[in-house]
């Protein structure tokens, strides 16, 4: 690989697609570069290869892609006295890819973030920014990440993907989408969690070993999920396919419906997109 790929922020999800991309073979740790407030917290990077520094101009000095990985209201933060060296990295190479993981900033407001850094500068301008939503089940291969973009050549678009593609699925969406379709897969899995903790629950009340509930529940919801993909079938469909007349089954959905199930799950997904949208410093209320 002749670039060198770097992460603002070395948390979770950073690491998570810093193991994939390493569990691929997509590009050398040699060439990764990380920084963070804390380097005790990056030894794990350390460890699998990966160059550590305090200073988050060391990575845009050093990177020609470049994730954000930093809380919302971190950005400010995260840019504070890196203007003079994005300049002059900028002016020998302006070929730089910024690749926001910020939930609810969009292209914009990410955008005007860099232009305050040097307000008379045009080099500026040269940095193509994307925009991604990656989840947890990346962390094992089996993750989407969503992600938009403006204005990227056919080679950063190749990168791009190459690179998130490393940890699952990835699919390129409108970005007015961004905001509710990335509550739906990062904070999604939250709910899934906690439906397959009720779930063993309910067998552990009947008088099933914990463990083997929660082990045989998780298994059902991917199994689950699988049919959902591979059948192409709506999932009413598959649910009426289940239910036989007057049997086990409609009897549980008969209870579920009582509960409120699908409209607590569409007022929850609701209620994250509204959040989301109050993270970007536009709307006035990012903390």
């Amino acid at each position: 690989m002749s670039y060198n790929l770097g992460f603002i922020g070395g948390g979770n999800m950073s690491t998570v697609i810093f193991r994939g991309i390493l569990k691929n073979d997509t590009h050398p740790a040699s060439k990764i570069w990380v920084s963070g407030p804390h380097l005790e917290n990056l030894t794990h990077w350390q460890e699998e290869g990966a160059n550590v520094t305090l200073n988050n101009e060391d990575v845009f000095k050093q990177c020609d892609i470049v994730f954000l990985g930093v809380k919302p209201g971190m950005l400010q933060e995260a840019l504070r006295g890196v203007g003079d060296t994005l300049l002059r990295r900028l002016h020998d190479n302006p070929d730089l890819l910024v690749i926001s993981m910020l939930a609810g900033i969009n292209l914009d407001s990410l955008r005007k973030a860099f232009q305050v850094l040097s307000p008379q500068s045009q080099e500026i301008n040269f940095i193509k920014f994307a925009r991604i939503m990656p989840n947890v089940p990346m962390a094992v291969g089996s993750g989407i990440c969503l992600y938009s973009f403006n204005n990227l050549g056919e080679n950063m678009r190749h990168k791009l993907v190459k690179l998130l593609q490393s940890c699952g699925t990835c699919e390129e969406v409108p970005e007015n989408l961004m905001d509710s379709l990335g509550s739906l897969t990062a904070c999604g899995p939250a709910y899934i969690f906690m439906v397959i903790e009720a779930l063993a629950d309910g067998a552990v009340k009947q008088g099933v070993p914990r463990a083997m509930a929660l082990r045989c529940a998780a298994q059902m919801v991917k199994g689950s999920a699988s049919v959902v993909l591979e059948s192409k079938k709506h999932p009413a469909q598959l649910k009426d396919e289940v239910c036989s007349p007057g049997g086990s089954t409609i009897s549980g959905v008969s209870v579920l419906e009582e509960g409120k199930l699908r409209s607590t799950l569409i007022n929850a997904l609701e209620a994250s997109t509204n959040r989301t949208k109050k993270l970007d410093p536009k709307s006035g209320n990012s903390k």
